[in-house]
C-alpha cells in the first residue's frame, strides 16, 4: 500500500507596509531629536546672551528694542548727518559766504551731507555685525579694536560723501570721517555694551546716547 504523506509548506508573508511604518518611526524619532537639539541650542544661546535671569526679564519688557545692527545703523545715520553739517556751518560762518551767488555751495554741502548720512546708515549694518562680535570679546580686545573699525567706517562714509567734489573732496571727507569714527565709535560702543540687554538696547536709552555722542563730536568740530 502506498502511503501518502501530506506535507504542509509554511510561507512567510511580508507586509508591504512594514518598511513604510519603520520609515515613519525613524522620521518621527529624527524630528524629536532635532527638536531636542534645537531646544538645547536655544538654551545655550540664551545663557551666552544674557548674564542673568534679571537681564533676560528686562529684555522681554522692552517696548521698543533695537538690535545691534539697527542701533549702529541709526548711529551711522546721525554721524553722517550732523558732524559734516557742523563742519559746513563753521566753514560758511568763518568765510562769510552767504551772498546770493554763493548759495549753490549750500546745495553741494547738502548733497554731501545726504550721501554721508545714507552711506553711514547702510554701512552701519555691517559695522553693527562686526561690533556685535567684538562685544563678545574681552573689554581690552574690544577697546583696542574699536578705533580701527571706526576709522574704516569713517573712511567709507566720509569718502563717499566727499567724492562728488572729486578726489580732493573724497580724501578730505575720508580723513574727517576717520577722525570722527575713531573717536565716536569706541565711546558709543562702551556705553552700548553696558546698557544693552542680551543683543538689544531700548530705544529710550539709545536715543540720548547716540545724540549725546554725536553732538559732542559736533561741538568739537564747531570749536566750542
Amino acid at each position: 500500500m502506498e502511503t501518502r504523506r501530506n506535507t504542509q509548506t509554511a510561507t512567510c508573508q511580508i507586509r508591504p507596509d512594514l518598511f513604510a511604518e519603520h520609515r515613519r518611526d525613524d522620521e518621527l524619532a529624527q524630528k524629536r531629536l532635532d527638536a531636542l537639539l534645537a531646544a538645547n541650542a536655544e538654551i545655550a544661546r540664551e545663557k551666552a546672551l544674557f548674564r542673568s535671569e534679571q537681564e533676560k526679564t528686562e529684555a522681554s519688557l522692552m517696548e521698543n528694542p533695537l538690535s545691534v545692527r539697527q542701533a549702529f545703523a541709526y548711529f551711522g545715520l546721525l554721524l553722517g548727518a550732523f558732524p559734516p553739517a557742523a563742519l559746513f556751518t563753521r566753514f560758511f560762518w568763518d568765510a562769510g559766504i552767504f551772498h546770493n551767488e554763493d548759495f549753490w555751495m549750500l546745495g553741494v554741502a547738502a548733497v554731501i551731507n545726504l550721501i554721508s548720512a545714507v552711506v553711514g546708515y547702510f554701512s552701519g549694518n555691517l559695522i553693527g555685525k562686526i561690533v556685535g562680535e567684538l562685544e563678545k570679546q574681552s573689554w581690552v580686545r574690544m577697546i583696542f579694536a574699536l578705533p580701527f573699525v571706526g576709522i574704516l567706517w569713517g573712511i567709507i562714509a566720509g569718502g563717499a560723501g566727499g567724492i562728488i567734489v572729486f578726489v580732493i573732496g573724497a580724501i578730505f571727507g575720508a580723513l574727517l570721517g576717520a577722525a570722527v569714527g575713531a573717536a565716536a565709535l569706541p565711546v558709543f560702543t562702551i556705553f552700548h555694551r553696558l546698557l544693552k540687554k542680551g543683543d538689544q538696547i531700548d530705544r529710550r536709552q539709545f536715543l540720548p546716547l547716540a545724540f549725546g555722542v554725536t553732538f559732542i563730536v559736533c561741538a568739537f568740530v564747531l570749536g566750542w
